[in-house]
């Protein structure tokens, strides 16, 4: 799964490598959580385009959003079959702007768990294309709000030691094909969103601290020398969740 990650970069390195023609100049965010708006990268007219989301989405049937799950990530087996998610896949296709993201290793149950966070990086540095999807809402006084979720798979060898699932990671020379609607169908699309392989990722201990969504700091993306276990407690991801909860928590409704 996906349920938090940290964009460091500047915003020129961004631009540059995904080739959209806005100048933003949005800060660094180091713990970002759901339900915040995200940056993204969508296609129009053919063009890269680059867009500020909500992350948690809300498909356009959904009448209000109060009584609607909160859904960050998508899984990439049942996106074809989820009414959640097939509008999105087939019309409306993006990236998250992103480089890297945060993963929990659970150890232990019930009270004696723990949460130990761990901090996942392309190892060359490069932005992390992650495969998203994306939905216009429109409520029924007229406000209108653009809302994400991130893709997710199965995990590579280097995940695996963390968590059974992990986002679905593109390579730069796949972007244009996902982004494509036009030309590149559902079923095509969906191949693309396979684990990535593991000498793409390092993996490092990093504070306890990214546990709490309020702290948004540089040094929660320093890596420690060893792993810093935490409570699972109101602030970390519950212990009890399940760790394919991308599908468990929401359910077979969508």
């Amino acid at each position: 799964m996906c349920g938090r990650f940290f964009i460091a970069q500047a915003p020129d390195i961004f631009r540059a490598f995904y080739g959209y023609p806005e100048l933003p100049n949005f800060p660094p965010r180091y713990n970002v959580a759901p339900t915040q708006p995200v940056p993204v990268v969508l296609s129009e007219g053919g063009r890269r385009r680059f867009r500020l989301v909500r992350w948690g989405l809300w498909p356009s049937w959904v009448k209000d959003p109060k009584d609607f799950p909160l859904v960050i990530n998508a899984r990439s087996e049942t996106l074809r079959e989820k009414p959640t998610f097939r509008g999105a896949l087939r019309h409306r296709r993006c990236v998250f702007l992103a480089d890297g993201f945060y993963e929990w290793r659970r150890e232990g149950t019930g009270k004696a768990a723990t949460k130990t966070p761990y901090m996942i990086r392309r190892a060359d540095r490069a932005p992390m294309a992650l495969a998203g999807l994306w939905e216009n809402w429109l409520g029924a006084d007229g406000s209108e709000v653009d809302t994400a979720a991130v893709v997710t798979t199965d995990a590579n060898g280097t995940m695996a030691a963390v968590h059974d699932r992990m986002p679905a990671i593109l390579a730069p020379d796949q972007i244009d094909s996902w982004l494509d609607t036009r030309d590149t169908e559902p079923d095509a699309a969906v191949k693309l969103c396979r684990p990535c392989p593991a000498d793409w990722l390092t993996l490092d201990p990093v504070s306890a601290r990214v546990n709490d969504a309020r702290i948004d700091a540089p040094d929660l993306i320093e890596p420690l020398a060893r792993p810093q276990r935490g409570e699972a407690g109101r602030s970390a991801p519950p212990a009890a969740q399940p760790r394919s909860s991308d599908e468990d928590a929401q359910g077979a409704l969508f």
